[in-house]
């Protein structure tokens, strides 16, 4: 068998590299290598120049793989197998060797041991292209429809563009009706629509669709199967039958929008409780919006109203230190609609910063005029709320009159709550979708993969994925319905051949590497009269949890087996 011959390409990231890293001496290093047949350095090794070249040099040398020592792989992995496609190279033959976030980024104090090191990660990826095999990707039939969970805004808006593509979709709400939190609310900004108003005008552009099959009252409770052919049993309640009926739906996709609760105040936080003068925010704007003539609270006029913000978000003390966005911007709203509905009022803004951004401004430039006050304290020094002898009063110690404590007298006091994850959704366990530190699902990458999970097949819409405005929702919505449609379109998957494989000769079945994958990928069968483990290829993600907790050496992953990395392990040594 002939030797194999390798083509590396040392990046030098605009300086990102090669500031820290000597990449002419790590060329030098490698090129001596046996099965190193060009060895080059690049300025920008994803730029279309670069690859250009690289293709030329592929199909002008008859390279056997393809090595890029760059930055991360989560970045352009993908960017560099397109080349290998491009010049005619299986994909999985090419390697990337990261020697910007492993090498010159963490040594960046020390660039004679960030080279070094670059030198040891690129002879290691080099020990791993002598094995790398031309690999074929596994194919699937795929279900061209998809479930939306949830049915607010960011769920119906996903599901007509889903109908408009010619893919049908089960359209699963767990409420009696549709619409979510939006449907309870009034005016909103930037639109003369009310919440309800929105929430009709979209689920009568529903109901003009054929293949969208509405579900409220239903809840998913099993999912089994993967992407391109997921089973869910779906259980609708009805008025008489709580136990409700079930029902099977064969998906291809699911799309998770499943939305937001309002934070709920602890007791006595911000003086919740200790008064009936002391309201959040939602209900606030149900006052604003259902009463005409005298904004009145307890049968008492309302004149001088206090907003605390960030109550919930951002705590110093506390797990939710996540801003939530869209709360600044619906709180001016509501107190500029109050002050424009009802005479006299007066408006104090006890804030710790204001994020108003982009369009929204505008609100905050009419509440300026209409002559709002607005009173700021440091992160860690919030406003304080003294309820005493039927009287709240509101204190800060105020950065913008040099730490002046200045207080009000509040006829009201509006504690402006954020968006925390949904408390009562299985959703995220039934699914195995991950979740972030704030709680909310979270995506594989917020640029890159913005409305994908780790699981194949299920994407995430809306505030299930974080605090967002409408305008928001509905943007992730379209990005995740596009991303769903994608799987589905073409009837027919490929699905990543680099998973794990099972050695039935080794395999005792001892459940350990069941138990170990995060996937549910392994199952157990029985092969000529013996229990073994048996590989779900659509659903494993070769992560390798498996790998190291079977005793007898059953398992093994391809692209990663044991003497490919052995090998990288002497190469780095």
């Amino acid at each position: 068998m002939k030797p194999k011959k390798i083509g590396v390409y040392i990046c030098h990231c605009g300086g990102n590299i090669s500031d820290y890293v000597d990449v002419e001496k790590v060329r030098q290093s490698v090129e001596g290598e046996d099965v190193v047949f060009i060895a080059k350095t690049t300025m920008f090794a994803c730029s279309d120049a670069n690859q250009r070249d690289m293709v030329e040099d592929i199909k002008q040398n008859e390279l056997d793989g393809v090595i890029v020592a760059s930055c991360s792989p989560k970045l352009h992995l993908l960017t560099f197998r397109n080349v290998s496609v491009r010049a005619d190279l299986n994909k999985y033959t090419y390697v990337h060797a990261n020697i910007r976030e492993q090498a010159s980024w963490a040594h960046s104090d020390n660039k004679a041991a960030a080279t070094e090191k670059a030198i040891h990660l690129v002879k290691a990826a080099i020990a791993k292209s002598r094995y790398a095999q031309a690999l074929e990707t596994n194919k699937i039939k795929t279900t061209k429809a998809v479930a939306v969970v949830g049915a607010g805004v960011a769920g119906m808006k996903a599901a007509i563009t889903l109908a408009q593509k010619d893919t049908h979709v089960f359209l699963i709400e767990k409420m009696p009706a549709v619409g979510g939190h939006v449907a309870e609310w009034g005016s909103l900004f930037s639109t003369n629509e009310t919440g309800s108003e929105m929430v009709n005008r979209l689920y009568n552009e529903v109901k003009q669709y054929d293949n969208i099959s509405v579900m409220t009252n239903s809840e998913v409770i099993e999912n089994k199967g993967s992407v391109g052919n997921i089973m869910l049993k779906v259980r609708t309640k009805t008025e008489n039958d709580n136990e409700g009926h079930i029902a099977e739906i064969n998906v291809g996709s699911v799309l998770m929008a499943t939305g937001f609760d309002h934070y709920t105040p602890e007791e006595g936080e911000f003086g919740y409780h200790s008064s009936d003068k002391i309201i959040t925010l939602p209900e606030f704007k149900r006052m604003v919006d259902t009463q005409n003539g005298k904004l009145v609270h307890n049968g008492k006029e309302v004149k001088n109203i206090a907003y605390i913000y960030c109550v919930g978000s951002r705590q110093t003390e506390g797990e939710n230190t996540y801003c939530s966005r869209n709360c600044c911007t619906s709180t001016i709203h509501a107190a500029v609609t109050a002050k424009n509905k009802f005479a006299g009022i007066h408006n104090f803004h006890f804030t710790r910063g204001l994020r108003t951004y982009g369009k929204q401004e505008i609100i905050y430039a009419e509440s300026l005029r209409q002559g709002d006050i607005y009173l700021q304290s440091y992160e860690e020094d919030p406003a304080t709320v003294i309820a005493e002898n039927n009287k709240v009063i509101v204190k800060i110690n105020d950065i913008l009159t040099s730490g002046k404590e200045l207080e009000v007298e509040a006829d009201l006091v509006v504690l402006v709550t954020g968006m925390v994850p949904r408390t009562d959704s299985n959703m995220g366990p039934l699914f195995k979708i991950p979740k972030g530190r704030d709680k909310f699902f979270t995506e594989v990458h917020m640029k890159l993969r913005p409305v994908e999970t780790v699981i194949d097949g299920i994407t995430i819409a809306g505030t299930c994925q974080g605090p967002k405005n409408i305008a928001e929702s509905v943007n992730s919505a379209l990005s995740a319905a596009t991303k769903s449609y994608t799987i589905l379109n073409k009837g027919e998957l490929e699905t990543d051949p680099l998973v794990a494989t099972i050695d039935p000769e080794k395999c005792t079945w001892c459940g350990a590497c069941e138990e170990a994958c995060p996937f549910d990928a392994i199952i157990k069968t029985d092969k000529n009269g013996k229990t073994i483990a048996e590989i779900n290829n659509t659903v494993c993600k070769g992560c390798g949890m498996c790998a190291p907790v079977c005793d007898p050496d059953a398992v093994n992953l391809i692209a990663c087996s044991s003497k490919e990395i052995m090998s990288m392990i002497d190469a780095l040594v």
